[in-house]
């Protein structure tokens, strides 16, 4: 297994996506007059999978910045998350578990948080490869918003396809170019921790 590390060249070029997925959310919220001052909720307890080695590289790479006393404390966490949602799987219910990063009510990772996490809240849309448009509604806060104001229009919403195309050949470029190699993600943050560094397969002729 061969480990995958961000050079400092995708790191910034993440970051730059980063950026303007944000800047697109601050548009989508200003429009919608959302904000999530003062919410009951935290949406750090939801339920999210992700799905590239190239953000699982970027948390790793935060990670390993913390103190080994504090990485120790959230790996301690992030199995009892594992353990946690297995349970909740197994009853035939979606987890709703706090995040193991989540430290009273922050996020301690939040510079090296991932896309999905920058960008739940305000509705978004999204046209995958055979051309199908998915549609994601925000939080209940934000649909309740969009409910009163746009009955019978579209509200704005953030089009992340562009910045997840960048992501794709970003990734790529991590791969190797090698993409049919490395099995599909599909991870909690909990799971990318605990499993540590994204590798890629070695060829079996290596």
């Amino acid at each position: 297994m061969k480990k995958l590390v961000l050079s400092v060249e995708m790191v910034r070029d993440l970051e730059n996506i980063y950026q303007e997925l944000e800047s697109e959310y601050s548009r989508v919220a200003k429009e919608l007059n959302f904000s999530c001052s003062s919410c009951p909720d935290n949406c750090c307890d939801s339920y999210f999978l992700h799905h590239t080695y190239l953000e699982w590289a970027f948390l790793w790479r935060g990670f390993c910045q913390l103190t080994k006393e504090k990485q120790s404390e959230i790996l301690e966490r992030c199995r009892a998350y594992i353990l946690q949602c297995e349970k909740d799987e197994q009853k035939g219910e979606r987890p709703q578990v706090m995040c193991p990063l989540n430290e009273n009510g922050l996020c301690i990772l939040y510079s090296h948080r991932l896309l999905v996490c920058r960008t739940h809240g305000v509705p978004a849309t999204m046209t995958r490869p055979d051309g199908q448009k998915l549609r994601f509604p925000g939080c209940f806060r934000c649909q309740d918003i969009v409910d009163s104001k746009f009955e019978n229009r579209e509200p704005p919403a953030v089009e992340r396809t562009s910045s997840l195309r960048k992501i794709v050949l970003l990734e790529d470029g991590l791969l190797e170019h090698k993409r049919h190699l490395a099995p599909k993600v599909r991870l909690t943050i909990a799971e990318m921790l605990v499993r540590g560094a994204p590798a890629l397969p070695r060829p079996h002729c290596e």
